[in-house]
């Protein structure tokens, strides 16, 4: 049986939410039905691309120019026809552009998908006049969530019969307790503390100052609590002088960046979510695969996925109250607590494992070739 040869387009391979996806279609594909490579139209490659290398995915790696690049262009082209191409899967904006334009008057069908919009979200009027051509020579269009598809009809003008949802799927996380209960030693957190987190780049679409005000209001009726943040990024300064501001230096954890955060995760007993935008989030899923209650804003995706006093809490975006009360609520009712956790695990394994992702690219994929 021929494989049919699926191209992945994205900007390059580091850490990310688009970038796990990616890993995480190859990684769980049939490799007798399909030969999976990628084409990075930007350098460097990333973490993600020497994992995949290593278990023998091809990658091509060009160097867009600044501007409307026309040479990359000719370049992706000639890679296509190269390699016998079958498929390009394009991520996001951008490498759709370039990735469908490339393709037209070629063998090769085309996939867009769009992993999330950025808040405020707008668009262009040239991007709205353009998008619909493009969108004549893409053979499917896939958004991670209900939102991205709303935003990508609105502000994009593609239309809503092009676009279906493909909610992300990941591997469920997997711990060994005796080296979580190591790392709440070494973190000095008491025992007696519950725990909150996140785990997210430290960039303003994150909001974690509502995150550390709705802390602080948290901690005035349940002073034994501790919260842990891991990442790192432009806020930090932000972030620091917002914990010094309100005087909660001795309750909040800074970790930096960590590659593996699972620990991290694994002990955490609620997970926080503060974004302004978010598409499918990857942490809050891996959280959920941990039977985590979680308490999220009302941004993009996160309410198809999180639904009130079930597996946690939706609060309204960038109120600190609001999201303190819902931590508080479940930190208050431990039989909530224990609800939510279930729940949440629950709807992780119905809905959101890569299995259950793979299996919708799996027959886009079988589909468009013929």
């Amino acid at each position: 049986m021929k494989q049919t040869h699926i191209m992945h387009i994205t900007y390059d391979m580091r850490i990310g939410g688009t970038e796990m996806v990616i890993k995480n279609i190859i990684d769980g594909c049939d490799q007798n039905q399909f030969k999976m490579s990628i084409l990075c139209i930007e350098s460097p490659l990333g973490p993600f691309a020497k994992e995949l290398q290593s278990s023998g995915i091809e990658f091509f790696e060009l160097n867009r120019q600044s501007g409307f690049d026309i040479n990359l262009i000719k370049k992706i082209r000639q890679t296509i026809k190269a390699n016998n191409v079958d498929i390009i899967h394009c991520h996001q904006y951008t490498p759709w552009v370039y990735g469908v334009i490339t393709a037209v008057f070629t063998k090769t069908k085309v996939i867009f998908t769009e992993h999330g919009r950025f808040y405020p979200d707008s668009s262009t009027w040239k991007r709205k006049l353009v998008n619909p051509l493009l969108n004549l020579f893409t053979d499917q269009v896939t958004a991670i969530s209900k939102a991205t598809k709303q935003a990508l009809i609105e502000f994009e003008n593609i239309p809503e019969k092009s676009i279906d949802v493909i909610y992300n799927g990941i591997a469920p996380l997997q711990f060994e307790q005796p080296d979580v209960d190591l790392l709440r030693t070494e973190l000095s957190i008491p025992d007696d503390h519950m725990v909150l987190g996140t785990i997210a780049r430290f960039d303003p679409i994150k909001n974690h100052t509502m995150m550390l005000k709705a802390f602080s209001l948290v901690l005035e009726e349940q002073p034994n609590t501790t919260l842990i943040i891991v990442g790192d990024g432009e806020e930090r300064e932000n972030i620091e002088s917002c914990i010094k501001k309100l005087d909660i230096q001795m309750k909040v954890i800074l970790t930096g960046y960590q590659t593996k955060p699972k620990n991290y995760l694994a002990l955490m007993d609620i997970y926080l979510l503060s974004s302004f935008s978010e598409g499918t989030s990857m942490t809050l899923l891996e959280a959920m695969s941990l039977g985590k209650p979680c308490v999220v804003t009302d941004a993009g995706g996160n309410p198809e996925i999180i639904f009130n006093r079930k597996n946690g809490f939706v609060t309204p975006n960038n109120d600190a109250n609001k999201f303190g009360d819902a931590i508080l609520q479940l930190m208050n009712n431990k039989l909530l607590l224990h609800e939510c956790s279930q729940a949440s695990f629950s709807q992780y394994d119905c809905n959101f494992t890569i299995k259950n992702m793979n299996r919708y690219y799996a027959n886009l994929y079988d589909v468009l070739p013929g």
